[in-house]
Protein backbone atom coordinates (compact mmCIF):
# COMPACT_ATOMS: atom_id res chain seq x y z
CA UNK A 1 0.00 0.00 0.00
CA UNK A 2 0.90 3.66 -0.77
CA UNK A 3 2.10 5.92 1.90
CA UNK A 4 -0.12 9.08 2.61
CA UNK A 5 0.52 12.04 0.14
CA UNK A 6 2.24 9.18 -2.31
CA UNK A 7 1.53 9.03 -5.96
CA UNK A 8 0.23 6.14 -8.14
CA UNK A 9 2.48 5.71 -11.13
CA UNK A 10 0.59 4.03 -14.25
CA UNK A 11 1.75 1.05 -15.76
CA UNK A 12 3.82 2.98 -18.37
CA UNK A 13 6.27 4.60 -15.97
CA UNK A 14 10.09 4.06 -15.01
CA UNK A 15 10.87 3.76 -11.66
CA UNK A 16 13.99 6.51 -11.97
CA UNK A 17 11.37 8.99 -14.01
CA UNK A 18 10.17 9.65 -10.56
CA UNK A 19 12.80 10.22 -8.12
CA UNK A 20 12.88 13.55 -6.64
CA UNK A 21 14.40 14.93 -3.95
CA UNK A 22 11.97 17.84 -1.61
CA UNK A 23 13.14 21.63 -1.79
CA UNK A 24 15.67 20.89 -4.48
CA UNK A 25 12.95 19.81 -7.43
CA UNK A 26 10.92 22.49 -6.49
CA UNK A 27 14.47 24.95 -6.62
CA UNK A 28 15.21 22.57 -9.62
CA UNK A 29 12.19 21.69 -11.55
CA UNK A 30 12.10 18.49 -13.98
CA UNK A 31 11.66 20.78 -17.14
CA UNK A 32 14.63 23.36 -16.60
CA UNK A 33 16.61 20.17 -15.87
CA UNK A 34 15.52 18.87 -19.65
CA UNK A 35 15.71 22.55 -20.94
CA UNK A 36 19.60 22.22 -19.41
CA UNK A 37 20.69 18.54 -20.92
CA UNK A 38 18.86 19.40 -24.38
CA UNK A 39 21.11 22.96 -24.48
CA UNK A 40 23.93 20.87 -23.68
CA UNK A 41 23.61 18.09 -25.87
CA UNK A 42 22.82 15.43 -23.24
CA UNK A 43 19.77 14.29 -24.20
CA UNK A 44 19.51 10.18 -24.66
CA UNK A 45 18.82 8.22 -27.45
CA UNK A 46 18.10 5.24 -25.28
CA UNK A 47 16.51 4.03 -22.21
CA UNK A 48 18.69 4.05 -19.09
CA UNK A 49 19.11 2.58 -15.94
CA UNK A 50 20.36 6.24 -14.83
CA UNK A 51 18.34 8.79 -17.33
CA UNK A 52 20.43 11.93 -17.22
CA UNK A 53 18.02 14.01 -15.06
CA UNK A 54 17.82 11.28 -12.75
CA UNK A 55 21.67 11.48 -12.86
CA UNK A 56 21.59 15.62 -12.37
CA UNK A 57 19.35 14.80 -8.94
CA UNK A 58 21.81 12.78 -8.16
CA UNK A 59 24.74 14.97 -7.84
CA UNK A 60 22.40 17.64 -6.17
CA UNK A 61 21.75 14.95 -3.93
CA UNK A 62 25.21 13.44 -3.63
CA UNK A 63 26.46 16.78 -2.55
CA UNK A 64 23.20 17.37 0.17
CA UNK A 65 24.50 14.05 1.95
CA UNK A 66 28.22 14.56 1.61
CA UNK A 67 29.36 12.00 4.27
CA UNK A 68 27.32 9.31 2.55
CA UNK A 69 28.22 7.22 -0.50
CA UNK A 70 26.76 6.62 -3.94
CA UNK A 71 24.69 3.55 -3.05
CA UNK A 72 23.12 5.12 0.54
CA UNK A 73 22.52 8.18 -1.50
CA UNK A 74 20.44 6.43 -4.46
CA UNK A 75 18.48 4.87 -1.17
CA UNK A 76 17.90 7.97 0.01
CA UNK A 77 16.27 9.32 -3.23
CA UNK A 78 14.33 6.34 -3.75
CA UNK A 79 13.38 5.93 -0.39
CA UNK A 80 9.69 4.42 -0.47
CA UNK A 81 9.37 3.82 -3.87
CA UNK A 82 9.17 0.14 -3.38
CA UNK A 83 5.14 0.07 -2.35
CA UNK A 84 4.47 -0.18 -6.26
CA UNK A 85 4.50 -2.83 -8.28
CA UNK A 86 3.20 -1.48 -11.26
CA UNK A 87 6.60 -0.31 -13.06
CA UNK A 88 7.34 -0.85 -16.79
CA UNK A 89 10.45 -2.48 -16.10
CA UNK A 90 11.85 -3.72 -13.14
CA UNK A 91 14.34 -1.58 -10.85
CA UNK A 92 17.12 -1.86 -9.03
CA UNK A 93 19.43 0.18 -6.87
CA UNK A 94 22.52 0.72 -9.26
CA UNK A 95 25.85 0.10 -7.64
CA UNK A 96 28.72 2.19 -7.20
CA UNK A 97 30.47 2.02 -10.88
CA UNK A 98 27.17 1.93 -12.43
CA UNK A 99 27.02 5.55 -10.71
CA UNK A 100 30.47 6.87 -11.05
CA UNK A 101 29.84 5.58 -15.24
CA UNK A 102 26.62 7.80 -14.91
CA UNK A 103 28.15 10.51 -13.45
CA UNK A 104 31.35 10.50 -16.60
CA UNK A 105 28.40 10.08 -19.27
CA UNK A 106 26.84 13.48 -17.82
CA UNK A 107 29.66 15.65 -16.98
CA UNK A 108 30.39 19.13 -15.29
CA UNK A 109 28.52 21.02 -18.02
CA UNK A 110 25.12 20.83 -17.80
CA UNK A 111 25.50 21.39 -14.37
CA UNK A 112 27.31 24.33 -14.47
CA UNK A 113 24.75 25.57 -17.25
CA UNK A 114 22.05 24.85 -14.43
CA UNK A 115 23.69 26.87 -12.18
CA UNK A 116 24.37 29.70 -14.87
CA UNK A 117 20.38 29.70 -15.19
CA UNK A 118 19.33 29.77 -11.76
CA UNK A 119 21.90 30.98 -9.50
CA UNK A 120 20.84 34.91 -9.35
CA UNK A 121 20.52 37.61 -5.83
CA UNK A 122 17.80 36.58 -4.49
CA UNK A 123 16.44 39.68 -2.05
CA UNK A 124 13.90 41.96 -2.54
CA UNK A 125 13.79 45.38 -2.21
CA UNK A 126 12.18 44.66 1.65
CA UNK A 127 14.80 41.73 2.32
CA UNK A 128 17.05 43.23 5.61
CA UNK A 129 20.64 43.95 5.57
CA UNK A 130 20.57 43.39 1.74
CA UNK A 131 20.55 47.40 0.74
CA UNK A 132 22.68 50.32 1.32
CA UNK A 133 21.16 53.49 -0.24
CA UNK A 134 19.47 51.74 -3.25
CA UNK A 135 22.57 49.29 -3.86
CA UNK A 136 22.69 45.64 -3.40
CA UNK A 137 25.41 44.77 -1.67
CA UNK A 138 27.46 41.81 -2.92
CA UNK A 139 30.92 40.83 -2.16
CA UNK A 140 33.67 38.99 -4.31
CA UNK A 141 36.50 36.18 -3.13
CA UNK A 142 37.94 33.07 -3.40
CA UNK A 143 38.50 29.94 -1.55
CA UNK A 144 40.51 26.47 -2.30
CA UNK A 145 39.06 23.03 -1.97
CA UNK A 146 40.87 19.85 -0.96
CA UNK A 147 40.83 16.78 -3.66
CA UNK A 148 40.88 13.34 -3.78
CA UNK A 149 44.74 12.37 -4.40
CA UNK A 150 44.65 10.92 -7.43
CA UNK A 151 47.33 11.52 -10.42
CA UNK A 152 44.38 13.09 -12.62
CA UNK A 153 43.56 15.55 -10.27
CA UNK A 154 47.22 15.87 -9.28
CA UNK A 155 48.27 16.44 -12.81
CA UNK A 156 45.59 19.04 -13.48
CA UNK A 157 44.59 21.06 -10.40
CA UNK A 158 48.24 21.11 -8.82
CA UNK A 159 49.25 20.55 -5.11
CA UNK A 160 50.18 23.54 -2.54
CA UNK A 161 53.50 23.94 -0.80
CA UNK A 162 54.41 22.12 2.66
CA UNK A 163 57.01 22.30 4.82
CA UNK A 164 57.08 18.46 5.09
CA UNK A 165 57.99 14.89 3.35
CA UNK A 166 58.06 15.94 -0.21
CA UNK A 167 57.54 19.67 -0.31
CA UNK A 168 54.01 19.53 -1.81
CA UNK A 169 50.68 18.70 0.24
CA UNK A 170 48.43 15.46 0.82
CA UNK A 171 45.78 16.35 -1.48
CA UNK A 172 45.52 18.38 -4.98
CA UNK A 173 44.10 21.81 -4.56
CA UNK A 174 41.16 23.38 -7.12
CA UNK A 175 40.72 27.17 -7.12
CA UNK A 176 37.25 28.95 -7.06
CA UNK A 177 36.11 32.41 -6.73
CA UNK A 178 32.70 33.39 -6.33
CA UNK A 179 30.17 36.51 -6.09
CA UNK A 180 27.79 36.27 -3.26
CA UNK A 181 25.26 38.55 -2.26
CA UNK A 182 25.69 39.80 1.47
CA UNK A 183 22.56 40.44 2.71
CA UNK A 184 21.23 36.72 2.05
CA UNK A 185 24.60 34.79 1.66
CA UNK A 186 23.65 33.56 -2.20
CA UNK A 187 26.08 32.94 -4.32
CA UNK A 188 25.02 33.58 -7.69
CA UNK A 189 28.32 33.63 -9.55
CA UNK A 190 31.52 31.36 -9.44
CA UNK A 191 34.52 29.90 -11.51
CA UNK A 192 37.05 27.12 -10.53
CA UNK A 193 40.34 26.67 -12.08
CA UNK A 194 43.74 25.06 -11.08
CA UNK A 195 45.26 25.89 -8.28
CA UNK A 196 48.25 27.85 -10.22
CA UNK A 197 45.68 30.46 -11.62
CA UNK A 198 45.73 33.33 -9.13
CA UNK A 199 42.55 34.95 -7.52
CA UNK A 200 42.99 38.18 -9.66
CA UNK A 201 42.98 36.29 -13.09
CA UNK A 202 40.22 34.25 -12.44
CA UNK A 203 37.51 37.43 -10.69
CA UNK A 204 37.13 39.03 -14.20
CA UNK A 205 34.95 36.02 -15.67
CA UNK A 206 32.84 36.98 -13.09
CA UNK A 207 31.94 40.50 -14.28
CA UNK A 208 29.39 39.87 -16.31
CA UNK A 209 26.95 38.68 -13.36
CA UNK A 210 27.54 42.37 -12.16
CA UNK A 211 24.26 44.76 -12.35
CA UNK A 212 24.41 48.33 -11.89
CA UNK A 213 22.12 48.56 -9.08
CA UNK A 214 25.14 46.62 -7.39
CA UNK A 215 27.84 47.98 -4.69
CA UNK A 216 30.66 45.33 -4.65
CA UNK A 217 33.34 44.96 -1.55
CA UNK A 218 36.40 43.25 -2.22
CA UNK A 219 39.40 42.96 -0.48
CA UNK A 220 42.82 44.55 -0.99
CA UNK A 221 44.29 42.27 -2.88
CA UNK A 222 41.89 42.46 -5.71
CA UNK A 223 42.65 46.33 -6.46
CA UNK A 224 44.77 47.13 -9.54
CA UNK A 225 43.98 49.87 -12.61
CA UNK A 226 42.65 46.73 -15.00
CA UNK A 227 40.67 45.35 -12.52
CA UNK A 228 38.70 48.65 -11.30
CA UNK A 229 38.32 49.76 -14.83
CA UNK A 230 36.81 46.33 -16.11
CA UNK A 231 34.29 46.45 -12.94
CA UNK A 232 32.65 49.99 -13.17
CA UNK A 233 32.35 49.24 -16.82
CA UNK A 234 29.80 46.63 -15.55
CA UNK A 235 28.23 49.46 -14.52
CA UNK A 236 28.29 48.81 -10.72
CA UNK A 237 29.74 50.83 -7.67
CA UNK A 238 32.67 49.52 -5.97
CA UNK A 239 33.84 49.69 -2.31
CA UNK A 240 37.52 47.90 -2.13
CA UNK A 241 39.96 47.73 -0.15
CA UNK A 242 43.41 49.34 -0.61
CA UNK A 243 46.85 48.02 0.27
CA UNK A 244 49.33 50.31 2.34
CA UNK A 245 51.93 50.55 -0.26
CA UNK A 246 48.86 51.65 -3.23
CA UNK A 247 49.82 55.54 -4.06
CA UNK A 248 46.68 57.51 -3.87
CA UNK A 249 47.94 60.95 -4.04
CA UNK A 250 44.97 63.74 -2.87
CA UNK A 251 43.24 66.19 -5.45
CA UNK A 252 40.23 67.64 -3.02
CA UNK A 253 39.67 67.02 0.25
CA UNK A 254 35.98 66.48 1.56
CA UNK A 255 34.57 67.63 5.05
CA UNK A 256 33.78 64.08 6.10
CA UNK A 257 37.44 63.41 5.83
CA UNK A 258 36.93 61.27 2.70
CA UNK A 259 39.14 62.52 -0.57
CA UNK A 260 39.32 62.21 -4.26
CA UNK A 261 42.16 60.43 -6.32
CA UNK A 262 42.87 58.77 -8.72
CA UNK A 263 44.00 55.19 -9.70
CA UNK A 264 46.60 54.42 -13.19
CA UNK A 265 47.72 51.41 -14.59
CA UNK A 266 51.72 50.45 -13.72
CA UNK A 267 52.75 51.45 -17.00
CA UNK A 268 51.11 55.18 -16.86
CA UNK A 269 52.37 55.81 -13.02
CA UNK A 270 54.87 58.95 -14.51
CA UNK A 271 52.68 60.34 -17.03
CA UNK A 272 49.31 59.45 -15.51
CA UNK A 273 47.80 60.36 -18.88
CA UNK A 274 44.63 57.78 -18.37
CA UNK A 275 43.96 57.96 -14.66
CA UNK A 276 40.94 56.10 -12.62
CA UNK A 277 39.15 59.02 -10.38
CA UNK A 278 38.31 57.37 -7.46
CA UNK A 279 37.43 58.26 -3.50
CA UNK A 280 39.50 57.36 -0.37
CA UNK A 281 38.17 56.32 2.74
CA UNK A 282 40.64 56.32 5.97
CA UNK A 283 39.92 54.95 9.20
CA UNK A 284 41.01 52.73 12.11
CA UNK A 285 39.24 50.60 14.33
CA UNK A 286 38.99 50.48 17.72
CA UNK A 287 42.46 51.53 19.50
CA UNK A 288 44.48 49.67 16.76
CA UNK A 289 47.30 51.52 14.98
CA UNK A 290 45.96 50.24 11.84
CA UNK A 291 44.89 52.23 8.78
CA UNK A 292 42.31 51.29 6.56
CA UNK A 293 42.01 52.55 3.24
CA UNK A 294 38.80 51.86 1.20
CA UNK A 295 38.47 52.97 -2.54
CA UNK A 296 34.94 53.80 -3.65
CA UNK A 297 33.04 54.57 -7.26
CA UNK A 298 30.53 56.47 -4.94
CA UNK A 299 32.11 60.05 -5.27
CA UNK A 300 29.53 62.45 -3.54
CA UNK A 301 30.04 62.31 0.59
CA UNK A 302 26.76 63.86 0.24
CA UNK A 303 25.31 60.63 -1.52
CA UNK A 304 27.78 58.36 0.42
CA UNK A 305 29.32 59.54 3.43
CA UNK A 306 32.69 58.34 4.48
CA UNK A 307 31.58 56.81 7.95
CA UNK A 308 28.62 55.04 6.46
CA UNK A 309 30.93 53.45 3.55
CA UNK A 310 33.60 52.44 6.61
CA UNK A 311 31.23 50.62 8.92
CA UNK A 312 29.78 49.44 5.55
CA UNK A 313 32.97 47.35 4.48
CA UNK A 314 32.65 44.99 7.10
CA UNK A 315 29.77 43.52 5.02
CA UNK A 316 32.38 41.61 3.05
CA UNK A 317 32.87 38.94 5.66
CA UNK A 318 29.42 38.07 4.61
CA UNK A 319 30.80 36.19 1.40
CA UNK A 320 33.43 34.78 4.29
CA UNK A 321 30.61 33.07 5.88
CA UNK A 322 29.30 31.93 2.60
CA UNK A 323 31.60 29.52 1.63
CA UNK A 324 32.54 28.81 5.06
CA UNK A 325 28.72 26.99 4.85
CA UNK A 326 29.40 25.61 1.76
CA UNK A 327 32.77 23.95 3.04
CA UNK A 328 32.27 23.25 6.73
CA UNK A 329 28.28 23.12 6.90
CA UNK A 330 27.49 21.65 4.12
CA UNK A 331 30.74 19.68 3.23
CA UNK A 332 31.54 18.76 6.15
CA UNK A 333 34.63 19.19 8.30
CA UNK A 334 37.97 18.26 6.84
CA UNK A 335 36.22 18.08 2.92
CA UNK A 336 37.73 16.57 0.50
CA UNK A 337 36.01 16.40 -2.89
CA UNK A 338 34.83 12.78 -3.83
CA UNK A 339 35.38 12.85 -7.82
CA UNK A 340 38.60 11.02 -9.02
CA UNK A 341 38.88 13.30 -12.32
CA UNK A 342 39.19 17.34 -13.21
CA UNK A 343 35.51 17.08 -15.18
CA UNK A 344 34.10 15.65 -11.73
CA UNK A 345 35.51 18.19 -9.52
CA UNK A 346 34.10 20.38 -12.08
CA UNK A 347 30.74 19.04 -11.77
CA UNK A 348 30.72 18.44 -7.77
CA UNK A 349 31.69 21.92 -6.99
CA UNK A 350 28.43 23.16 -9.03
CA UNK A 351 26.72 20.65 -7.37
CA UNK A 352 27.58 21.98 -3.98
CA UNK A 353 26.70 25.55 -5.48
CA UNK A 354 23.77 25.13 -6.55
CA UNK A 355 22.43 22.78 -3.49
CA UNK A 356 23.50 26.04 -1.12
CA UNK A 357 21.89 28.73 -3.34
CA UNK A 358 18.53 26.70 -2.90
CA UNK A 359 19.08 26.23 0.88
CA UNK A 360 19.90 29.81 0.79
CA UNK A 361 16.63 30.74 -1.35
CA UNK A 362 14.73 29.06 1.28
CA UNK A 363 16.33 30.82 4.16
CA UNK A 364 15.53 34.17 2.22
CA UNK A 365 11.65 33.05 1.22
CA UNK A 366 11.45 31.87 5.24
CA UNK A 367 12.64 35.22 6.63
CA UNK A 368 10.62 36.54 4.09
CA UNK A 369 7.73 35.18 5.32
CA UNK A 370 8.35 35.71 9.06
CA UNK A 371 9.25 39.53 8.01
CA UNK A 372 12.63 38.98 9.71
CA UNK A 373 16.61 39.12 8.45
CA UNK A 374 17.48 36.45 6.83
CA UNK A 375 20.74 36.42 9.41
CA UNK A 376 18.74 35.05 11.99
CA UNK A 377 17.84 32.22 10.32
CA UNK A 378 20.13 28.94 11.33
CA UNK A 379 21.97 27.31 8.17
CA UNK A 380 22.77 24.81 10.15
CA UNK A 381 19.21 24.28 10.90
CA UNK A 382 18.24 24.25 7.19
CA UNK A 383 20.54 22.02 5.53
CA UNK A 384 19.07 19.50 9.05
CA UNK A 385 14.98 20.17 7.45
CA UNK A 386 16.21 20.05 3.88
CA UNK A 387 18.20 16.77 4.62
CA UNK A 388 15.03 15.18 6.45
CA UNK A 389 12.46 16.08 3.56
CA UNK A 390 14.82 14.25 0.98
CA UNK A 391 14.09 10.87 2.66
CA UNK A 392 10.58 12.21 3.32
CA UNK A 393 9.38 13.21 -0.22
CA UNK A 394 11.13 11.32 -2.35
CA UNK A 395 8.51 9.34 -3.24
CA UNK A 396 6.86 11.95 -5.09
CA UNK A 397 6.87 12.78 -8.70
CA UNK A 398 9.05 15.24 -10.16
CA UNK A 399 6.54 15.81 -12.50
CA UNK A 400 2.86 17.15 -11.28
CA UNK A 401 0.40 14.27 -11.58
CA UNK A 402 -2.02 14.05 -14.28
CA UNK A 403 -5.19 11.98 -15.57
CA UNK A 404 -3.03 8.46 -15.16
CA UNK A 405 -2.05 9.14 -11.32
CA UNK A 406 -4.16 9.27 -8.29
CA UNK A 407 -3.18 11.21 -5.17
CA UNK A 408 -3.86 9.16 -2.01
CA UNK A 409 -4.99 11.26 0.80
Amino acid sequence: MPRPGQVTSSSRERLPDRIAIGVLTRAFPPELVDEVLAATGRVEQRKRLLPARVVVYFVLAMCLFRQEGYEEVTRLLTNGLAWTRHWQTQWQAPTTAALSRARARLGAEPVAALFERVATPVATAATAGAWYRGHRLVAVDGTTFDLADTPANGDYFGRPGSSRGDGVSAYPQARVVALAECGTHAIFAATSAPLTTTESKLVPKLWPALAPDMLLLADRALLSFGAWRAATATGADLLWRARSSAVLPVTRQFDDGSYLSEIVAARDKNRRADPATVRVVEFTLGEAATVYRLVTSLLDPEQAPAAELAALYAQRWEIETALDELKTHQGGPNLILRSQHPDGVEQELYGFLLTHHALRGLMHDTAASAETDPDRISFLRTLRVVRRQVTDQAAFSPEPPDASTTVHP
